[in-house]
């Protein structure tokens, strides 16, 4: 009965293994028949940050290949006056900078500043979680100083416990920010997405490996600002104006607000990762405020980071680029005051997943019913191969015969010139030879032998040129000369014999023609 139990657990074992494998593997298939292709990890996208400071205008331009980020420029741009830019000569340094950067056709983000921003911590219960952008739309009025018609706004969840939800809503009047995107729109610039400033430095200092809770504060001359991030969004903030003149009080006031934002997260990690950007030079300053937060300090444009920004490394323009990395990093929790809180999560491919469904199960029939099929079309397939090769072969045989018989005659030529000089090779020869006084009337060429008649001023002198040649030997009169009194020559009859062709075949035929 023990055995028994013992073997039933051990199935049940089994079954649930073997169960939760094959979930395992559904969702893994299901994930690549439902990937599309427009997925934020593989498509290619370019952005153009426009980033409204108190200093002036910073402008960055990035783009996203295969998931990989890179700034292809950034620049800070000093408009005439005090105070922001104006409206016209932000519209104005953002067509120089897409004609300096070649950004055309690129996104366009417009960063503000913190200034013009407010930001809310506001907690809600649970049951909401699924209409949150209706419900902070309805509460908006009652947690900014302004309506959802008056105000641009987006928000982010920064905690989902089962008690309450807690969300962080950054607001701004929409007059103000709507002057800068008409005046863009105006120049042929449309803005697709609207951040503020903190919120892109955020995006960055997590984009650098500062996540979980980072706490970012910047130093100016005239006056502080910073805040707080939970996983990139921001849960807190501050821009405040030094009063106070000596550097240690200047220090006293943003160790102030430092642990003022430290203690809204009391819940949290109580050592968050500090980054600083200190654009006020003084050393001083720089060292009681390190000291003051009693732990290590990130300083940007002092420390390597792996996103590189061509140009001068102390004066990058850090909400620009911020901005940039929130728009196109796929894990950036950025935000979009345009959009209201409504985002719209890319749905499920259902033509392409369709499409790939249908060709796996085509596959898959193919692969279960038709291998007989196959194997016969190989089969027919070398058939037909073998006939073409027969009439192949036929033809490479009749080839083979042709030239075979062409070989043979071919032998023949050789031979019959192996046996002996051509008649021309003969006539040449005695042309050579025979000197300019005597000339011939008759010439008989046989198989092996010649004999020549004719008439010379001294018949005798004949037979020493003949016997030297390389062609005759043997030679003799095979009459008795005579002198001819008309001709005033003699007359003669010769005969030789033809040396055969391996008898002067080492000497040079250019020396047998001279």
């Amino acid at each position: 009965m023990m055995r028994e139990i013992a073997a039933i657990k051990n199935l049940n074992s089994m079954a649930l293994h073997s169960a939760a494998r094959l979930h395992e593997l559904s969702r893994s298939l299901w994930k690549v028949l439902t990937f599309s292709a427009a997925d934020e990890r593989i498509a290619p996208k370019k952005d153009l940050c426009i980033a409204i400071e108190k200093s002036g205008l910073s402008v960055a331009y990035g783009t996203r290949c295969m998931s990989r980020i890179s700034i292809r420029g950034a620049r800070n741009y000093r408009p005439e006056g005090p105070g922001y830019p104006q409206p016209k000569d932000v519209a104005s340094s953002a067509v120089l900078a897409v004609k300096e950067f070649g950004a055309a056709g690129a996104g366009i983000t417009l960063s503000i500043p913190k200034a013009w921003a407010i930001i809310k911590i506001a907690e809600f219960p649970p049951t909401v979680r699924e209409n949150l952008p209706d419900v902070v739309a309805y509460e908006l009025d009652r947690l900014m100083p302004f309506s959802p018609e008056e105000a641009l706004y987006d928000f982010k969840a920064l905690t989902e416990g089962t008690e309450r939800v807690a969300i962080a809503v950054v607001a701004a009047k929409a007059d103000l920010v709507n002057t800068y995107i008409e005046a863009l729109r105006d120049e042929g610039i449309p803005v697709s997405r609207l951040t503020v400033n903190l919120s892109g430095i955020g995006a960055l200092c997590r984009f650098m490996g500062k996540g979980g809770k980072a706490l970012f504060v910047e130093v100016r001359e005239d006056g502080y600002e910073g805040a707080l991030y939970f996983d990139g969004v921001l849960a807190g903030a501050f821009n405040r104006i030094f009063t106070a003149v000596d550097e240690r009080a200047k220090a006293e006031e943003i160790e102030t607000e430092i642990r003022t934002l430290l203690a809204t997260a009391q819940e949290q990690d109580p050592s968050p990762h500090v980054i600083a950007l200190m654009r006020n030079r003084s050393a001083a300053l720089k060292e009681m405020l390190q000291g003051r937060i009693n732990q290590p300090v990130t300083f940007l444009g002092e420390t390597y980071t792996k996103l590189r920004v061509p140009g001068n490394q102390k004066g990058i323009p850090y909400a620009a680029v911020g901005g940039v990395v929130e728009s196109l990093w796929p894990k950036a929790r950025g935000l979009d005051l345009l959009k209201k809180g409504r985002h719209r999560s890319p749905g499920t491919p259902k033509v392409l997943t369709a499409a790939l469904v249908l060709s796996v199960l085509v596959l898959w029939g193919v692969y279960l019913v038709a291998p007989l099929k196959v194997e016969e079309e190989k089969l027919g397939d070398i058939e037909r191969q073998i006939k073409l090769r027969k009439s192949g072969i036929r033809e490479v045989e009749a080839l083979r015969k042709e030239v075979d018989a062409i070989g043979g005659a071919v032998a023949s030529i050789d031979d019959f010139k192996e046996k002996g000089p051509m008649s021309v090779t003969i006539l040449k020869e005695l042309t050579t030879i025979l000197p300019k006084s005597a000339w011939l009337t008759r010439v008989r060429i046989t198989g092996s032998t010649v004999e020549i008649e004719g008439y010379a001023s001294s018949a005798t002198e004949l037979l020493p040129r003949l016997e030297a040649s390389k062609v005759f030997r043997k030679a003799e009169f095979t009459s008795p000369t005579f002198r001819d009194a008309r001709m005033n020559s003699d007359r003669f009859n010769i005969k030789m014999e033809i040396k055969r062709s391996k008898e002067h075949k080492g000497a040079p035929l250019k020396d047998a023609e001279k």
